[in-house]
């Protein structure tokens, strides 16, 4: 591993790219994961999002871009990592 294990990820760890939606809690933000699926029945293309909780150590507001990364489970909820921020919101 590297010496900073804070920005260390497995080189097999999944990463998302999402939208960050709440950042009030401490070191911690939600992240809203959107997909396109194709309906089973009807073909249609369908948007499906998920929320996730990540630990924050780069300073992600809400609107920014980010990439998370799995990682160990760090509480209840939390088991992703920010691992960069992709781009800032516009202010």
């Amino acid at each position: 591993m590297s010496d900073n294990q804070n920005t260390a990820v497995k080189s097999g760890a999944r990463t998302l790219e999402g939208r960050v939606i709440s950042n009030k809690m401490d070191k911690t933000v939600t992240v809203l994961i959107e997909r396109q699926v194709q309906h089973g029945l009807l073909g249609k293309i369908v948007r499906r999002s998920t929320k996730l909780h990540a630990q924050d150590d780069l300073g992600a507001n809400e609107g920014d871009l980010v990439r998370i990364a799995e990682c160990r489970p760090l509480s209840k909820t939390k088991h992703h990592r920010v691992v960069e921020i992709v781009t800032r919101a516009a202010v």
